[in-house]
């Protein structure tokens, strides 16, 4: 049994609109990139065929996985969320004492992650330190090295 992935709302849905494009409107696409390379010929010696068809096995691989991630994924109920501890879905503002910086992180489940957008797993060595953690506390972080964040702020992306 798959184990159970926790999401945001935003998340799941990111999930749910990924399945419906690949399903409603690239396997359509795919089928046509088929059936026009099979028109030019020999498929033995078929570049445009063979492309075609990795690409639509690459394309039902994804389906396949998306919807193990949907069967087995749990959404957050906002309303049943402690918002003045850290969980998924809180917006961290956080004082690094090594850096001597601010960062702002968004915390989610580990297949929303971005670190180019600061949204950092809850199951990344900052996420497991900050849960539970709360505005006012100091935390440290145990990984390559480690590091003393000082809590700044919390607050809930939907607020």
């Amino acid at each position: 049994m798959a184990e159970m992935k926790i999401y945001t709302s935003e998340g799941f849905k990111a999930l749910q609109d990924e399945l419906d494009y690949l399903v409603n409107v690239r396997v359509e696409e795919n089928k046509k990139e088929i059936s026009t390379a099979r028109a030019f010929g020999d498929l033995s010696e078929n570049s445009e065929y063979d492309e075609a068809k990795a690409e639509q096995g690459k394309i039902h691989a994804r389906i396949a996985e998306l919807k193990e991630m949907i069967a087995n994924a749990k959404v957050l109920d906002e309303s049943e969320i402690d918002k003045s501890r850290i969980s998924v879905g809180s917006i961290v503002t956080l004082f690094n004492t090594e850096r001597n910086g601010e960062f702002t992180y968004h915390i989610v489940g580990s297949y929303e992650t971005d670190p180019t957008q600061g949204k950092i797993s809850d199951s990344s060595p900052i996420g497991i330190a900050l849960i539970g953690a709360k505005e006012g506390d100091d935390v440290v972080v145990l990984g390559a090295r480690e590091q003393h964040l000082h809590i700044l702020s919390v607050k809930r992306a939907k607020e």
